[in-house]
């Protein structure tokens, strides 16, 4: 039997130390979320009850906190969309449908019972960046309103059995390909952050292989199209490691608690981890005044903390190959931003676009992928009418405020709006 100690010795790269790694970390988790539950319940017991020492409510409160959060780790939130109003003021309730199921992403319609169809049509593509696609909620909402709304809901790869095959970023972009031709060419396309570059790579490949169905506008939202626009700590990360070490340091295999067991993962605590690295200080100061408010009885299942939390602490497992290959090839070669992808074989040249209308949206303090890095998709279509070009840069929003939030409902999603109503009206006079 190989001991613990013997597990320890086997090197990083060996299929036996990436499950044990990825078990280790499940066991770690489970493990805070059960002291925090113990410490909530023995300080909350009711023989402590009359004993006066204040420091029993902050570890009461400390225990409820940590076992909220690492409880939230394993689950996907729930969509919690209902119901939606129409301009009269009535409600629809809202059903969410399977359009098209695949082994890593099922195509989701949120149906307004008993409402007539939408004059547009919106295929939302949720970014595959360690978070479920539960994340866009907000966007969803907004624009549900008025729009036929479609969204991309990525699977965690831990529940995938490897018997399904691979996932890279050419896989993905098949998936994008498939699911616009189902919607039709009259679909507006609005990808978020990671799914952009491939997204524009998507529309190329119809623009070329099947130019009836290419979309009718393509909105990218703070999406890396050229990493080198503009440097920010991702892109430094991303030149100065390896592919070799990110195997090594990055890459674990499912445990036997899944059904994906065996296949090689990015496993979501580690983008968790890195995430939280980024702005350690931030999270620091909010999970300590959350333990406060939870020892003065002011925390609540509806606070801001809890409700943004709830939301930035689920993660999933993206497929490694995944993972590698869009660091490989999005970031390290810029294989988008220097036209020079391949999708099945076909040597794409998104230069050509020409009747997919293209709008660009950045945040001006948006330290994951800054200005510039977006907007470049509209130099690399320079056939493409002026007209039915569009770059917009939000002032003082961050990554999330442009796609959630005031400032995407207020200042952003009505110029969205408007431009997919432009391009839509040139569509049908040319």
């Amino acid at each position: 039997m190989i001991t613990f100690i013997g597990l320890l010795r086997i090197k990083k790269g060996n299929p036996m130390y990436q499950m044990f790694s990825y078990d280790l970390a499940e066991a770690m988790r489970s493990t805070n979320h059960w002291i925090g539950a113990t410490a909530k319940t023995v300080a909350r017991s009711p023989f402590l009850a009359a004993v006066p020492n204040p420091m029993l409510a902050y570890i009461g409160a400390w225990g409820e906190v940590a076992e909220r959060s690492f409880d939230c780790i394993t689950h996907k939130p729930s969509w919690n969309i209902d119901e939606v109003a129409s301009d009269c003021g009535t409600f629809h309730q809202v059903n969410i449908k399977s359009v098209v199921q695949k082994p890593f992403c099922n195509l989701l319609n949120f149906e307004a019972e008993g409402r007539a169809p939408m004059g547009r049509k919106v295929l939302l593509i949720a970014p595959m960046s360690g978070h479920y696609a539960t994340l866009v909620r907000a966007t969803v909402t907004s624009l549900l309103t008025d729009n036929d709304v479609y969204v991309t809901d990525w699977l965690n790869a831990r529940d995938i059995p490897v018997s399904d095959g691979q996932f890279d970023v050419e896989t993905y972009a098949d998936y994008l390909v498939e699911f616009i031709q189902t919607l039709g060419a009259d679909v507006h396309v609005v990808a978020i952050c990671q799914p952009a570059p491939l997204a524009l790579a998507a529309t190329a490949y119809l623009n070329q292989t099947d130019p009836k169905s290419v979309p009718t506008s393509l909105t990218l939202i703070g999406g890396p199209i050229d990493p080198a626009a503009k440097e920010t700590e991702v892109t430094k990360f991303s030149e100065k490691v390896t592919i070799a070490q990110l195997e090594q340091s990055m890459v674990q295999r499912v445990g036997y608690s899944y059904a994906g067991v065996g296949r090689r993962v990015y496993p979501g605590h580690l983008q968790l981890t890195s995430f939280i690295a980024m702005n350690w200080q931030t999270h620091s100061k909010a999970f300590s005044e959350q333990i406060f408010r939870a020892a003065n009885g002011e925390a609540s299942d509806d606070d801001k903390h809890n409700i943004f939390y709830d939301e930035y602490l689920a993660v999933m497992d993206m497929p490694a190959e995944f993972y590698l290959s869009t660091v490989d090839r999005i970031f390290k070669k810029r294989e988008i931003a220097a036209n020079t992808f391949v999708l099945n074989g076909v040597e794409l040249d998104i230069s050509a676009i020409e009747n997919t209308a293209i709008m660009t949206i950045e945040g001006e303090r948006d330290d994951i992928s800054a200005p510039g890095q977006c907007a470049a998709a509209l130099d690399l279509c320079p056939k493409l009418p002026t007209a039915l070009k569009q770059a917009h840069v939000e002032p003082n929003a961050g990554h999330y405020g442009i796609f959630a939030g005031r400032r995407w409902r207020d200042n952003i999603r009505p110029k969205v709006i408007d431009f997919m109503d432009k391009a839509a009206k040139s569509r049908k006079a040319s």
